[in-house]
């Protein structure tokens, strides 16, 4: 078994995706897409196993994420990341579980990572936005129609690759509205941003959709499946001048996704107030749930 951890290169998306599809629940935070886009800004490497792949993180700090695959058939014991006092960071709930299984109750220890649970959502509610709940999202995309229109297009690097260019001009007029220049995070997301859409027809399953206004983007969203029934929203952006133009992005993607995809993975808030609340308007229906887990000492 090799232990040795190898950078995220794009020439590694068919051997990790075959883990992915393995593992019994999809996170947003282990699609392919998110550790290439942000492998520079993490420092982020894979290590491939018989059996499962794991993530290391080195930068701003040394940590290990959870490991992809299929849990349930995994041999635990033969990793040495579960060594007595590690700690896995991003540990979807299910797998916590499976550890306590495989390891016992008594060396699992996890504890709940508010900020980073994943929001889900029902993609025909937020099509629809239909009753009180939405009442006020279902207005202000009323307002976005009735001063602007509805021009929705779909993001595809062969069918219109001048929408990839106007997403990647309204990212840089968005980074000038947000000054992106003095806040790090922003910046590192507006790089990745570049990366990924720059790179767009090397990542299988990319899908998106914008809204024009007198043939002028104003608002995009990126995304891919995370199985058969479920789609992940890694970006979106807008121009904020024009009214409702969050909501309007929302609903039209919502709208033309296709029908197979039940739900909207719409990631986690990261701790940030601002966005937990603004997630929370939408109404979600659930979460994809995180710990922190740290392995102790066999008893």
């Amino acid at each position: 078994m090799n232990t040795d951890f190898v950078p995220v290169t794009l020439d590694l998306y068919d051997d990790y995706m075959a883990f992915f599809h393995a593992a019994p629940r999809r996170s947003a935070d282990y699609t392919f897409t998110n550790l290439w886009g942000w492998a520079e800004y993490y420092g982020l490497s894979l290590s491939f196993r018989d059996d499962l792949c794991w993530v290391r993180q080195n930068r701003p700090f040394p940590r290990i994420w959870a490991p992809v695959g299929d849990w349930g058939k995994a041999d635990w014991e033969s990793h040495p990341e579960l060594r007595e006092g590690v700690t896995l960071y991003r540990v979807p709930d299910e797998m916590a579980e499976v550890l306590r299984e495989h390891l016992g109750e008594e060396r699992v220890a996890a504890e709940p990572s508010r900020e980073q649970w994943e929001y889900l959502y029902s993609r025909e509610e937020l099509a629809a936005l239909s009753g009180n709940k939405f009442h006020k999202k279902k207005n202000l995309v009323n307002q976005y129609r009735k001063l602007y229109g509805i021009d929705y297009r779909t993001l595809d690097v062969r069918e219109h690759p001048a929408g990839l260019e106007d997403v990647l001009q309204l990212q840089e007029e968005w980074c000038r509205w947000r000054d992106c220049g003095s806040s790090p995070s922003l910046q590192a997301e507006s790089d990745v941003i570049f990366r990924v859409v720059g790179n767009w027809a090397r990542l299988p399953g990319l899908m998106g959709g914008s809204l024009y206004v007198e043939n002028r983007m104003v608002a995009f969203t990126i995304g891919e499946p995370l199985d058969e029934t479920s789609l992940v929203l890694h970006f979106e952006k807008v121009q904020p001048d024009y009214k409702g133009v969050y909501q309007a992005i929302n609903n039209a993607f919502a709208r033309h996704a296709p029908e197979q995809f039940m739900l909207l993975n719409r990631e986690q808030d990261m701790g940030e107030e601002g966005l937990r609340q603004a997630k929370e308007t939408y109404n979600p229906t659930g979460f994809l749930q995180k710990s922190t887990v740290k392995v102790r000492a066999a008893v």
